[in-house]
């Protein structure tokens, strides 16, 4: 199965994902953010055609070799990844970026992969037991209201805590701005998306949708309560690749 997605609309034929995010403003290299501005963020997701965002548990099968490579060039572009805690363990994350995809961005004067961060309030343990937690070297960031320790890892995990009730997604991307962080890429889970949703920090979504069918309850690519009113996408391209649809969409103003 070919990992190149062949546009819908008028950006021409098959194409790298990289490319393609290119032409979206989307690129290694982007010039910083000032210490305090807010940074881009961009959501990526995968969903089955009835719209779950998991099988068994896991994102994973409803992948193809094209979506992980999208979700890889995002990683590329990017300052930050922030994912959250159950997807980190369920989804077992070990490395960010392909090795040609480290030297790409070492050759923009970039850090060889983007800042990992996760929201965790009570600051699960499993986190230490992943491997993304245990390269020395890594950096780390956990935002967290628990006033403990992870099991020792060797990544260079910093916790940055806040008090009981004050930790927000808000707050997080805040953090990261005031780091200079010009882009952030917010990888879900569904809650996780959700509440950065509700907040109004997403500037892009990039759905990928699976041609599968799961059935029953299934989580969505969002959970959260209502929006009131519902948030307003805009279609920016489709692209294809096997079955597999790409859609990026920006929120409107």
């Amino acid at each position: 199965m070919s990992d190149s997605i062949e546009p819908l609309g008028p950006l021409g034929p098959a194409a790298d994902p990289a490319e393609l995010l290119a032409e979206a403003g989307i690129a290694p290299g982007a010039p910083a953010g000032e210490k305090g501005s807010a940074p881009r963020v961009m959501g990526v997701m995968v969903a089955s055609a009835d719209g779950h965002a998991v099988v068994d548990g896991r994102a994973g099968g409803l992948s193809s070799p094209a979506d992980r490579t999208l979700y890889r060039s995002l990683r590329t572009a990017s300052d930050s990844c922030l994912v959250g805690p159950t997807t980190l363990v369920a989804e077992s994350y070990s490395s960010l970026l392909d090795p040609h995809q480290r030297e790409r961005r070492e050759s923009l004067g970039l850090a060889s992969e983007p800042l990992l961060a996760t929201i965790s309030r009570r600051l699960d343990p499993d986190l230490a037991g992943l491997e993304i937690f245990n390269t020395p070297g890594r950096p780390v960031l956990v935002y967290t209201e628990s006033d403990g320790e992870l099991p020792a890892c060797t990544s260079d995990v910093e916790l940055v805590r806040f008090a009981a009730g004050s930790l927000t997604p808000q707050a997080c991307v805040e953090d990261l701005g005031s780091r200079g962080l010009a882009t952030v890429l917010c990888e879900g889970g569904p809650s996780l998306l959700g509440a950065m949703f509700a907040a109004g920090l997403v500037d892009d979504l990039f759905l990928t949708v699976a041609p599968l069918l799961t059935g029953g309850d299934g989580i969505g690519i969002v959970e959260s309560a209502l929006f009131d009113p519902a948030v307003a996408l805009e279609l920016r391209w489709v692209g294809r690749a096997g079955g597999h649809l790409f859609l990026h969409y920006a929120t409107k103003a």
